[in-house]
């Protein structure tokens, strides 16, 4: 009996794997993947998906999701199961209920959004990325792309981690570009907060974030509402390096977002 009472979390366990894969299997199939080739044979891939029910003449918002470390690679699929990110934007109706596109690139292995290590307390905005120059090029033509009816006054950005560096630096080279940012356990190059300061931003981290300290997202924040801009920041306390949790169940962040028009 007291076996089979230790076997019994295990079994659970592994079914929950189970499920939790099979439904990350189904909904990247909904994604239509692209890859381009670009200069010095560099491939970008990336994931695509458009709102379900789309009405001819209408406008639709765009999200654009800067993944983290653990979504790197050539499968074109991590950059959206990595983190449980897929599953936030089906259960928060972005596809649906918000009406929205969103645009998925994928890093490299040993590549980053922005090449600048994580530990560091500050950095100076780099030269910009591989990734980050062909996420642009990409996101360019999916927004021109008429057939896509893009709203070019609702693109959002979001990222967390690696990619909530990637948040901030993509806001600081185009900020006529977006409309609203939610860079989650991330940061950026404080000296530009005054480029960013209008942009409606939302920060996200955790007090007790050890492999991205708590203070680049805070440092960000101060710099922008220095420059005039009214940015908001949640400090998740007991949080870890996994704030990303508590966005993905933030009803309130999902509506503050999509509410957002430059």
């Amino acid at each position: 009996m007291s076996r089979l009472l230790f076997l019994c979390p295990m079994i659970a366990c592994l079914f929950s794997i189970h499920l939790y894969s099979n439904t990350n299997d189904k909904l990247i199939t909904t994604y239509a993947a692209q890859s381009v080739k670009k200069e010095q044979n560099k491939n970008f891939l990336y994931r695509t998906s458009a709102p379900t029910k789309m009405v001819k003449g209408k406008k639709y918002p765009l999200l654009v999701f800067f993944h983290g470390a653990g979504g790197r690679g050539q499968d074109n699929q991590g950059q959206l199961t990595d983190a449980g990110a897929i599953l936030a934007f089906e259960q928060q109706g972005v596809r649906s209920k918000r009406k929205s596109h969103i645009f998925a690139g994928q890093v490299p292995r040993g590549e980053r959004w922005v090449d600048v290590h994580w530990s560091l307390f500050g950095h100076k905005m780099p030269k910009i990325s591989n990734s980050m120059k062909m996420a642009f090029e990409e996101i360019d033509s999916y927004v021109q792309n008429p057939k896509n009816q893009v709203d070019p006054n609702r693109i959002y950005a979001m990222g967390l981690s690696m990619g909530g560096y990637g948040t901030w630096d993509a806001i600081q080279r185009r900020p006529d570009f977006f409309a609203a940012a939610v860079p989650i356990c991330g940061g950026g190059d404080k000296s530009l907060g005054g480029k960013i300061s209008k942009i409606p931003i939302w920060a996200w981290h955790g007090d007790k974030d050890t492999v991205i300290k708590p203070s680049r997202s805070r440092d960000m924040i101060q710099a922008v509402k220095e420059a005039g801009g009214s940015a908001k920041y949640s400090e998740i306390k007991g949080r870890g390096h996994n704030s990303w949790v508590d966005v993905w169940n933030s009803a309130e962040l999902w509506d503050w977002l999509y509410s957002q028009n430059s």
